[in-house]
């Protein structure tokens, strides 16, 4: 993750569904779990001082919706890593936005596009 990004929050509904979903999904990433709270868990890399992805339940207690137009892009270390964030994903009903390959967005972008249950969009990205 960027130095640039502290934090980034999506939002969910059911707690226990979206830790089994990010748990999968962003394993391969290099992403581990690093906090677990009663309404929320976070994300980030083993080495890092903070967690950097939340998914929490919403403050005002109201349901959590998508964000139109809003997709995090997440960094991968290489394309079996972008393939094994979007197996993963789709096991743990995540939804598919766009198989494993190469974009338009430069001559070695490789991206795999998912949502996740409650219908937050993700990337997973290699450029290489």
């Amino acid at each position: 993750m960027a130095e640039t990004l502290l934090y980034l929050t999506l939002g969910t509904n059911d707690l226990d569904h979206a830790a089994r979903f990010y748990d999968a999904a962003l394993a391969p990433l290099g992403l581990i779990r690093r906090a677990t709270e009663r309404t929320e868990i976070g994300y980030g890399l083993p080495g890092d001082r903070r967690a950097r992805i939340w998914v929490t339940l919403p403050f005002d207690g109201h349901p959590a919706t998508v964000g139109n137009g809003s997709m995090p892009a997440l960094v991968a270390p290489d394309q079996a890593a972008v393939k094994a964030f979007h197996a993963a994903a789709l096991a743990q009903a995540g939804t598919d936005e766009g198989a494993p390959g190469y974009r338009p967005h430069g001559p070695a972008f490789y991206a795999a596009y998912v949502r996740d249950p409650d219908g937050n969009k993700l990337s997973a990205v290699h450029e290489g």
